[in-house]
């Protein structure tokens, strides 16, 4: 009988915004989000596998990983693509997704794969929450335990699309939107998982991402944000 090693889905887990973030980023998107963002979702679906991968126990909330600076990139190549040159909130959260559904413990070290996703995210500390983002990579241990049996994961996206609350609330009022220019998109897609000896799996994925795209710039991430109407 084969023997199973342990395997994780990256993004490992939902966290939750700080009250002020919270405030700061959505009331600036849209009024009807703030009814529902006190509840911050990973929103994710299991898809059939040939194999069920065992996933581990999620670390705490308040763990290095999900409160930890941006760290330096280490020496080595790192699998984290560079963020797009994309103007086009959709297309921009497609693209985050994909890298946040993706990752390589072979050639990547945790710090690394930090460093890469904190280069997708905006320069205006007022509107990102690295926190949503960097909780969402599994601890150092773990991150050694998926290196060891040489996890990697790659991802394809589906679609990407403005969930119906969001595109009401623009409607209502378009000018709500032009002191952040902060979109909610959610993606939906597919993470592929594999491991040595054969070991993998797959699974659905959907996400809710907030997504700066200022005019006549080039989108960035805010934040991994609240659960919204699709």
């Amino acid at each position: 009988m084969q023997k199973r090693s342990p395997s994780v889905s990256l993004p490992f887990r939902g966290t939750g915004w700080s009250n002020n973030k919270r405030i700061a980023i959505v009331a600036l998107v849209v009024t009807v989000l703030l009814a529902i963002a006190a509840t911050v979702a990973w929103l994710g679906g299991n898809g059939n596998s040939r194999q069920s991968p065992e996933v581990a126990t999620a670390p705490p909330a308040d763990s290095p990983s999900s409160s930890e600076a941006a760290p330096k990139p280490a020496a080595g190549p790192g699998a984290v693509p560079t963020p797009p040159q994309i103007a086009e909130p959709v297309a921009y959260a497609k693209a985050a997704a994909q890298m946040l559904w993706s990752y390589d413990t072979r050639h990547t070290s945790r710090d690394q794969q930090l460093a890469g996703m904190h280069a997708w995210m905006t320069a205006e500390t007022k509107y990102t929450d690295w926190d949503s983002v960097s909780g969402q990579v599994p601890d150092p241990v773990l991150w050694s335990r998926m290196a060891d049996q040489d996890q990697h994961a790659i991802a394809s996206v589906a679609e990407g699309h403005y969930p119906s609350a969001f595109k009401q609330a623009l409607a209502d009022d378009p000018s709500a939107i032009t002191e952040a220019y902060i979109y909610v998109v959610t993606v939906n897609g597919k993470q592929q998982i594999t491991w040595t000896k054969g070991g993998g799996g797959a699974e659905a994925r959907a996400v809710t991402l907030a997504v700066q795209c200022r005019p006549n710039h080039d989108c960035s991430l805010a934040a991994i944000a609240p659960s919204v109407t699709q």
